[in-house]
């Protein structure tokens, strides 16, 4: 097999494509011949040496991707050679193939095709476990996403308007403005030159947002509990704005608001198990009949895996980038 590794901490260069031997499956394993592998920021961070994989994990690239059951272990069940799936994983995506703990494969939803199935697994899982399965997100309610043009900005957008939510979101060209409203977005907010605070609380009449999900972490800790309505929950699933921040109390106080923070890599199988099977048997009927649809900006082969690299720190790209094998 074929897969990538980061050689040193650094830019797209230090990307390099290794041979391995072909690995088999352990007890309650799969391993899936891959098509495509989806790029996550997370990715990046791991190259420039600032988010190592758990402990035990593959150095290899990659949190999800899209393929064909190759061999099968010990104890698994439902699955057989042939079929096809994507996965969520701790590490191991950029590669021809990859070992999958059975619980964290996931059928590939009606309609969609195998390649474009990779764009799913991450963006899925972490836009369910914490809207939906974390924060409550109800009908009716106000959900708030930061950077609604990428993977999972465009991912919540699109799950969340189909639950019944109303969707506001922060977007920093026009062009990316427009997308998140052809996705749902009731309003798109340029983060560069209007205050989200302040047009949330102009769209919601005063009430602000039941929910915000968060990519930005230390730089926006304030202003997102600003934003927050009565009882609302802020969820922090990305720290693109630092680690550090300060929040007055008393704002968080009077609004019997909650602030939340996960990540979804380190989490026991058992954890992703449950995810994966909650997001199959929510999610996936909402992907089949085309209200949800995996956005994707564009494949790159794997060997060219740096100029994919290249490519998503631009920041240019709306929704998901694949590595195709």
């Amino acid at each position: 097999m074929r897969a990538v590794f980061a050689d040193g901490a650094g830019g797209p260069e230090v990307l390099v494509v290794r041979d391995l031997p072909d690995p088999s499956p352990g007890p309650g394993e799969v391993v899936l011949e891959v098509a495509a592998a989806g790029l996550n920021r997370a990715d990046l961070l791991q190259r420039q040496g600032f988010y190592p994989p758990p402990p035990g994990a593959s150095d290899v690239l990659g949190m999800e991707c899209s393929g064909t059951v190759a061999a099968v272990g010990e104890g698994v069940d439902g699955w057989s050679v042939g079929d096809q799936a994507c996965a969520l994983l701790s590490a191991g995506a950029y590669a021809t193939h990859v070992t999958v703990p059975a619980g964290q494969l996931m059928p590939v939803p009606t309609g969609v095709g195998l390649v474009e199935a990779a764009a799913l697994p991450e963006v899925a899982c972490t836009v369910w476990s914490n809207v939906f399965m974390l924060a409550h997100l109800a009908a009716d309610e106000v959900l708030l996403v930061h950077g609604g043009a990428g993977g999972i900005g465009s991912f919540a957008i699109q799950l969340a308007s189909a639950a019944g939510a109303r969707v506001l979101t922060t977007a920093g060209t026009a062009d990316k403005r427009a997308f998140c409203e052809s996705l749902g977005a009731e309003r798109a907010i340029d983060y560069h030159d209007e205050d989200f605070v302040a047009v949330v609380k102009e769209v919601t009449d005063g009430r602000g947002a039941d929910v915000v999900l968060d990519n930005m972490g230390a730089s926006y800790l304030q202003r997102n509990v600003d934003a927050l309505a009565t009882e609302g929950r802020l969820v922090v699933i990305g720290m693109q704005g630092g680690t550090k921040g300060e929040i007055d109390l008393s704002t968080l106080l009077r609004k019997r608001g909650a602030v939340l923070a996960t990540t979804l890599r380190a989490r026991p199988a058992e954890e992703k198990a449950a995810i994966c099977a909650s997001v199959v048997e929510h999610v996936w009927p909402l992907v089949a009949d085309g209200a949800v649809r995996p956005i994707v900006e564009g494949t790159v082969p794997l060997d060219d895996v740096r100029r994919a690299h290249e490519l998503m720190e631009s920041g240019s790209h709306t929704g998901k980038i694949l590595l195709t094998v």
